[in-house]
Protein backbone atom coordinates (compact mmCIF):
# COMPACT_ATOMS: atom_id res chain seq x y z
CA UNK A 1 0.00 0.00 0.00
CA UNK A 2 1.81 3.77 -1.31
CA UNK A 3 -1.41 5.80 -1.11
CA UNK A 4 -3.21 6.31 2.46
CA UNK A 5 -6.59 5.27 3.07
CA UNK A 6 -9.63 7.43 4.01
CA UNK A 7 -10.08 7.34 7.76
CA UNK A 8 -12.78 10.00 7.97
CA UNK A 9 -14.71 12.62 6.21
CA UNK A 10 -13.93 14.92 8.95
CA UNK A 11 -10.81 16.26 10.90
CA UNK A 12 -10.62 14.89 14.45
CA UNK A 13 -10.67 17.55 17.40
CA UNK A 14 -7.48 17.00 19.99
CA UNK A 15 -6.47 19.16 22.53
CA UNK A 16 -3.17 18.87 22.75
CA UNK A 17 -0.56 19.53 25.39
CA UNK A 18 2.70 21.34 24.57
CA UNK A 19 6.16 19.19 24.56
CA UNK A 20 3.76 15.92 24.46
CA UNK A 21 4.86 14.28 21.37
CA UNK A 22 1.76 12.69 19.04
CA UNK A 23 2.28 10.35 16.28
CA UNK A 24 -0.65 11.01 13.59
CA UNK A 25 -1.68 8.78 11.50
CA UNK A 26 -0.84 8.70 7.83
CA UNK A 27 -1.83 5.65 6.59
CA UNK A 28 -5.37 6.12 7.43
CA UNK A 29 -5.21 2.08 9.27
CA UNK A 30 -5.20 2.99 12.95
CA UNK A 31 -7.91 1.97 14.61
CA UNK A 32 -6.74 4.88 17.34
CA UNK A 33 -7.21 7.87 14.47
CA UNK A 34 -5.84 9.85 14.39
CA UNK A 35 -3.03 9.00 15.93
CA UNK A 36 -0.70 5.49 14.89
CA UNK A 37 -1.50 2.37 16.38
CA UNK A 38 1.33 0.91 14.35
CA UNK A 39 -0.98 -0.40 11.74
CA UNK A 40 1.32 1.05 8.52
CA UNK A 41 3.28 -1.55 9.61
CA UNK A 42 2.02 -3.39 6.62
CA UNK A 43 2.65 -0.32 4.23
CA UNK A 44 5.06 1.86 2.72
CA UNK A 45 3.69 4.49 5.03
CA UNK A 46 4.95 5.66 8.31
CA UNK A 47 2.95 8.01 10.93
CA UNK A 48 4.24 11.68 11.23
CA UNK A 49 5.75 13.20 14.90
CA UNK A 50 3.76 16.51 15.93
CA UNK A 51 5.32 18.34 18.97
CA UNK A 52 2.71 21.64 19.94
CA UNK A 53 3.99 24.62 21.30
CA UNK A 54 0.92 25.48 23.14
CA UNK A 55 -2.47 23.87 25.00
CA UNK A 56 -5.03 24.39 22.02
CA UNK A 57 -7.24 22.47 20.24
CA UNK A 58 -6.16 21.20 16.92
CA UNK A 59 -8.12 19.87 13.75
CA UNK A 60 -5.91 16.87 12.79
CA UNK A 61 -6.68 15.56 9.01
CA UNK A 62 -8.92 12.23 9.03
CA UNK A 63 -9.29 12.03 4.91
CA UNK A 64 -5.20 11.88 4.71
CA UNK A 65 -5.07 14.36 1.79
CA UNK A 66 -4.29 17.42 3.51
CA UNK A 67 -1.17 19.42 2.48
CA UNK A 68 -0.93 21.09 5.55
CA UNK A 69 0.13 17.83 7.38
CA UNK A 70 -0.80 16.50 9.91
CA UNK A 71 -3.90 18.95 9.96
CA UNK A 72 -6.36 19.85 8.31
CA UNK A 73 -6.73 22.40 5.48
CA UNK A 74 -10.26 21.84 4.49
CA UNK A 75 -9.18 19.19 1.51
CA UNK A 76 -11.93 16.53 2.70
CA UNK A 77 -14.44 19.46 1.38
CA UNK A 78 -13.17 18.54 -2.24
CA UNK A 79 -12.19 14.89 -2.50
Amino acid sequence: MTAPFRAADTPFAVEVMPGKEYFWCACGLSKNQPFCDGAHKTTDITPMKYTPSEKKTLYFCGCKATKNRPLCDGTHKKV
